[in-house]
């Protein structure tokens, strides 16, 4: 009996990149010059403007362009031997686990339909040792030195005193694969800057204070700004942001 072969499932934003590395390929789209701005490409491909950002950083990954935040994102010269220099990295805490291929905005949307629960949660089954732990991590916050290990370990915190493990684990698993993004981090190498981290220690701390107050709708709004502000920030358009 012939045995059946594994049907792949592959995300959406891999989908476009192939289809634009294909039309670069075919010249299409001529080395050095820009490609049409993200708005233009997801009218054209009838897709979102998150696929089409995600799709970009992965072609930046895979060789093909370049982005040059404030400016654009622009075509690469293949080598001579015809194929593009790929500069695929592991995720710094990736540990030599294989990386994940679903997108930051799936990841930022997952987070965004369970952390603001988790906050409100928090909020009201905190024990003083909890709130104690989640200041520290919001207080040991450093803006030059892996400011995202602190972020981490805030939200780990706050995850940590919801009172519900099965919670607690899902979001820990979340951020887990997040880091295993190589989309993910490179993403954020692009537009994670001081200015954004400062925004989001203001935003820690509204968070925070909802909490130490046990007031768990302020908690769970907190959050849920707090995220949503970080969508927003990821989702600037590359030619419009301030360079660095």
């Amino acid at each position: 009996m012939t045995s059946l072969q594994a049907v792949a499932s592959t995300r959406l934003y891999r989908m476009i990149a192939d289809q634009i590395a294909a039309r670069i390929k075919a010249g299409d789209f001529p080395a050095g010059g820009r490609l049409p701005a993200e708005r233009e490409l997801a009218e054209q491909l009838q897709v979102s403007r998150a696929s089409v950002r995600e799709a970009l950083i992965a072609l930046e990954i895979q060789g093909y362009v370049e982005v040059r935040v404030g400016t654009g994102v622009f075509v690469c010269p293949a080598r001579e031997d015809g194929q593009y220099r790929e500069t695929r990295e592991a995720p710094p805490e990736a540990n030599g686990v294989e990386a994940t291929d679903i997108g930051p905005f799936d990841l930022l949307e997952t987070r965004l339909l369970i952390e603001p629960e988790c906050a409100a949660l928090a909020a009201q089954k905190a024990s003083p040792a909890q709130i104690a732990a989640i200041r520290a991590a919001h207080e040991g916050m450093s803006l030059t030195e892996s400011p995202s290990i602190h972020d981490r370990a805030f939200h780990g915190a706050i995850a940590a005193a919801c009172g519900n493990a099965a919670l607690a684990a899902a979001i820990s698993h979340i951020w887990h694969l997040s880091t295993l993004s190589p989309v993910f981090h490179r993403l954020e190498e692009h537009f994670v800057t001081t200015k954004v981290w400062i925004e989001a220690q203001k935003e820690h701390e509204r968070i925070l204070a909802a909490i130490v107050d046990r007031d768990p709708i302020r908690a769970r709004h907190a959050m849920h700004d707090h995220l949503v502000g970080i969508l927003a920030r990821l989702r600037e358009d590359f030619g419009s942001v301030g360079m660095r």
